[in-house]
């Protein structure tokens, strides 16, 4: 068995990572790509690794000749026309080679699991083609499987379909060829593919005319939850370095990008907080419908989009504004009005995060389970010199909820010392009757002129990626000011679109909350089962759980993640619970949170 590993290319879209070097002497987490699938087919025994090389191809030479000192067995095939040919002409170069004996055929831009090359190698097939499922990610060939894991076809980028994407399988670009197929099949088909249609194409083709044949021998080996990556450009070469990085490194690179998970699909995000149950199938298939025209048109300004705001939650458009995300209004609030803040802890600390540390007034519940309650609020903020007070209201990370009346009469005495009470209900529509419980009504903002309601419309509504989120007073004076403060077209059409269909959908989200709640009940009980677990009562869609011995908080962050591909919050890094071993988990549908208890027990 020999290895070729085709590595002419130039790797332009790296831009200055290629500028002196081929793209395989690219490194990923300190590790060049070269230097790692060097190190994984030394494992195996093989007779020889065959290079072939072009762009920068004398400062690869010189790179392994320094660094292993002929202790690889390399061979070396030159593509003197790198530039103006593509991959199939560097195998033709090879083709001799080829025929001398069974090979494994791997590109020089792959990152993979060290467990592919013997799987391949392990499967009884004699011509392999490993594929993985197709992902958004994905990009080239595509391949078709039937039942017994015969390739039927290859699908070039220009016969892709996305409404096929369910059926679709991504080739790694890591191949096992025996000799016979080799000398009968695949270089006969590779010289007259190379005479017909020139040089500029990829090899696959090639193995897509061989399947069209009956009898083809070739054979897909899916790699199931196996990690590889293919890199093309610096985007590419981010995400290879977090799904291959660990320990320490692997967290670190989860937690900074701060969304944009779905990047990472066999991840499941815990950290994640949106509700499972809502938009419908049928919600979004009219958001799908209309996507063309929301794409390709302008949305509408402030005036519509008040008004849009104002006819979702029933409150008059001059008292409400919508936001890119609630942090857009978050941001606005909190950066101008001055005077100090008064601040529950732990607490979301987007709000905090706006003001300097001496215009905070910073209250920390005593109790074991992290609770407080209005009166607590008002017994410790009485006399303090305060123009605001906070209240997530349940709050994050604790999932603590004050009823409605509570906040109500926490309103009035605020009201009674000129303070304005911030409440942000993000999380208000997972609470138990939550239909009682929303403060966005005119009746109740006209009676609490001093009351800012915030909400984001990202966590119960399941919409993060449309990015929207509202804000209330009867206070008109502050919202105009705020109106100001944003751009006129700061709500994208997609964002707009989704404020004009949801009251058609009111029953079917009242009924995705209700669905939530019962689901929160059951996945209570199962995490009570952990006997190393204290689970906190929480009124949101997350459990903020005390790990009583068994890690610490950032360790089974790491563990998680590492074994399980589960991400968690490690709450050592909010105010008020550093070191005091406390995590975060949001509630998924049944069978992410399953996976979850089932991963905890078995540690």
């Amino acid at each position: 068995m020999q290895a070729i590993i085709l590595a002419a290319g130039m790797g332009r879209r790296l831009g200055e990572l290629t500028k002196e070097n081929t793209k395989c002497m690219v490194k990923v987490n300190g590790t060049r790509l070269i230097d790692r699938v060097l190190c994984q087919l030394s494992a195996l025994g093989l007779k020889r690794i065959v290079i072939v090389t072009g762009y920068k191809g004398a400062e690869l030479k010189a790179h392994i000749a320094a660094e292993y000192k002929g202790t690889v067995p390399v061979e070396y095939v030159d593509n003197p026309v790198y530039d103006r040919t593509n991959n199939i002409y560097s195998l033709w170069l090879a083709k001799d080679k080829l025929q001398e004996d069974d090979t494994l055929l791997i590109e020089s831009d792959l990152i993979f699991s060290d467990n592919l090359l013997p799987m391949i190698l392990g499967d009884g097939h004699p011509n392999i083609a490993l594929v993985a499922k197709y992902e958004s990610w994905m990009d080239g060939t595509m391949v078709r499987l039937d039942r017994e894991r015969n390739i039927v076809n290859f699908v070039p980028k220009k016969a892709f379909r996305f409404e096929d994407a369910g059926e679709y399988y991504k080739t790694v670009n890591i191949y096992k060829f025996s000799r016979p197929f080799a000398v009968g099949k695949y270089v006969p088909f590779l010289d007259a593919y190379c005479k017909a249609l020139g040089n500029n194409e990829y090899y696959e083709q090639v193995l897509r005319v061989i399947t069209l044949l009956d009898n083809s021998d070739l054979k897909a080996l899916p790699i199931g939850d196996e990690k590889w990556y293919e890199i093309d450009d610096v985007q590419d070469l981010d995400i290879a370095e977090t799904l291959f990085a660990e320990d320490e490194e692997m967290l670190r690179r989860y937690n900074f990008r701060y969304g944009g998970h779905w990047r990472f699909p066999k991840m499941t995000d815990f950290c994640y907080l949106v509700n499972p149950y809502f938009p419908t199938e049928q919600m979004k298939a009219e958001m799908k419908a209309n996507f063309d025209t929301l794409l390709t048109e302008y949305p509408s300004g402030m005036y519509v989009n008040s008004l849009l705001a104002g006819k979702c939650f029933g409150v008059n458009r001059r008292y409400i504004v919508a936001g890119n995300g609630a942090a857009e209004l978050i941001k606005s609030l909190m950066e101008h009005a001055g005077g100090k803040t008064g601040v529950v802890y732990p607490t979301f600390e987007e709000y905090p995060n706006r003001l300097s540390a001496d215009a905070i007034v910073a209250f920390t519940p005593g109790r074991d389970d992290l609770g407080y309650t209005a009166d607590d609020l008002m017994r410790f903020f009485d006399g303090k010199d305060i123009g605001r007070l906070l209240l997530i209201n349940p709050d994050n990370p604790t999932g603590n909820f004050i009823p409605t009346a509570d906040v109500l009469r926490l309103g009035r005495w605020c009201g009674e010392r000129g303070i304005r009470l911030v409440v942000d209900e993000s999380f208000v529509d997972f609470s138990d009757g939550f239909e009682r419980n929303t403060l966005l009504s005119d009746a109740v903002l006209e009676a609490n002129p001093g009351l800012i309601v915030v909400k984001s419309i990202s966590k119960s509504y399941g919409v993060p990626g449309l990015r929207l989120g509202i804000l209330a007073s009867a206070d008109a004076g502050l919202i105009d000011k705020i109106k100001k403060d944003v751009s006129i077209w700061n709500i994208n059409s997609f964002a707009e679109f989704f404020m004009q269909i949801y009251n058609k959908y009111q029953a079917a989200y009242t009924e995705s909350c209700h669905k939530f709640t019962a689901e929160r009940a059951r996945f209570l009980t199962r995490l009570q089962t952990v006997g190393w677990l204290r689970v906190l009562p929480s009124q949101a869609n997350y459990f903020c759980c005390e790990i009583k011995g068994k890690y610490t908080s950032h360790e089974l962050a790491k563990v998680l993640l590492a074994k399980f591909n589960i991400m968690i919050k490690d709450c050592d890094t909010k105010t008020g619970l550093a070191g005091r071993n406390f995590i975060r988990v949001s509630v998924r549908d049944t069978a992410d949170n399953d996976r979850l208890v089932d991963a905890l027990l078995s540690l």
